[in-house]
């Protein structure tokens, strides 16, 4: 009994996470303009590469949370470079006194309107690290590796003949 709920808990904190940057990958590329202004703001690219900056950063942030729900190797190790990542530029935005949108899902993001600071996100970002923490150590301890991408692919050549 004990060994369902774990693995249940496990899949639960997988899939949201996984759905969560699904969700802000997406509302990003939606709008792949405005999130290039976002990441203009923090003033640590050239102008000239926050447009591919923000196309790759989605992108990979949509295709790291598909992985994520699929439970694809690979993938929970992209979420966690993405999340520092993000807690790097929101800890220099901090330390410069930077009082600008986080972009963390995108410009449309409703809370960017109404809290308005990167405090928030960072320790929005600490509690999902908490939670890529809690699936590495359940993986650890149970043994478990996530599936490579060719095992979904041979699957999907099986159900094609």
């Amino acid at each position: 009994m004990q060994n369902r709920i774990s693995m249940l808990f496990y899949h639960i904190a997988r899939i949201c996470l996984g759905l969560l940057f699904l969700w802000s990958g997406a509302g990003k590329l939606l709008d792949i303009e405005s999130f290039g202004v976002l990441i203009d703001a923090y003033g640590l690219i050239p102008k000239e590469l926050t447009g591919p900056a923000a196309i790759l950063l989605a992108a990979l942030e949509v295709l790291a949370g598909i992985g994520m729900i699929l439970d694809i190797y690979g993938s929970l190790a992209i979420i966690t470079c993405l999340t520092l990542l993000f807690m790097m530029i929101l800890g220099y935005g901090i330390r410069m006194g930077l009082d600008i949108d986080c972009g963390c899902f995108g410009p449309s993001d409703p809370e960017a309107k109404a809290f308005h600071g990167l405090r928030t996100a960072l320790y929005r970002d600490f509690i999902i690290l908490a939670g890529i923490a809690y699936l590495y150590i359940w993986r650890l301890m149970r043994n478990v590796r996530p599936a490579h991408f060719h095992f979904y692919l041979n699957a999907i050549r099986r159900n094609e003949r």
